[in-house]
């Protein structure tokens, strides 16, 4: 699959890129865009949700979890008899979780929901449910897939290690589907304990490139 390399707004070349996170201000939620970011190896956020400015982010230290390094620990898999896990069964529900659930600031708005369940339309987004005994939805995540490349958004949690186990599938599936690229945009030290590393901007967008060949 190419790349998406056509979209209507004009995005900077990565070789003129500034020296931060942010590489690029405006521009829409459509698909196209999307799709054009993501696979050029940026993402949008808000940068100030009441005069609702895009930025688009491209870290200057990438996280990325390899597909063959992720971190399962015993009490992950012992959390995981738990669970009933599933895929794409509830990608708009899963969405507000992560939205309800941020305490960083929510950058996941009603405007994004809409954007990625389009994307979720047309099979370039996926996400994963976790679900208890109960049939109740007390994990997931939810990302976008291009190819060999696969960019989660976000994940939440409302029971222990729900969204870990919800890592944990998706990594599964991932790895079978012959990806080669997850990327969690930053590193955190959540994150780090389950395999995830940083690699600078420059070598990252050389394994994007990769994941799309």
């Amino acid at each position: 699959m190419p790349r998406f390399d056509e979209c209507d707004w004009g995005f900077p070349q990565a070789d003129d890129w500034p020296d931060d996170d942010v590489v690029a201000v405006g521009a829409d939620l459509e698909p196209s865009t999307l799709l054009y970011a993501y696979s050029h190896g940026m993402f949008p956020m808000h940068l100030d949700r009441m005069k609702n400015r895009l930025g688009w982010w491209s870290p200057l230290r990438r996280g990325v979890i390899p597909v063959d390094g992720l971190r399962v620990t015993r009490s992950m898999r012992r959390s995981d008899r738990r669970f009933t896990v599933s895929f794409d069964t509830a990608f708009s529900e899963v969405m507000h979780r992560c939205s309800d659930m941020r305490t960083d600031g929510n950058w996941i708005t009603e405007a994004f929901v809409r954007a990625y369940g389009r994307l979720h339309g047309m099979g370039h987004a996926s996400s994963v449910e976790v679900r208890n005994d109960a049939g109740d939805l007390v994990g997931g995540l939810y990302g976008v897939r291009i190819d060999r490349f696969f960019a989660g958004e976000s994940m939440f949690h409302r029971e222990t290690d729900a969204s870990k186990v919800a890592l944990m599938h998706l990594v599964g599936r991932l790895r079978d589907e012959g990806v080669v690229l997850l990327d969690t945009q930053w590193r955190t030290e959540h994150l780090a304990s389950l395999g995830c590393i940083e690699v600078p901007r420059d070598e990252y967008l050389g394994l994007l490139a990769r994941a799309l060949d």
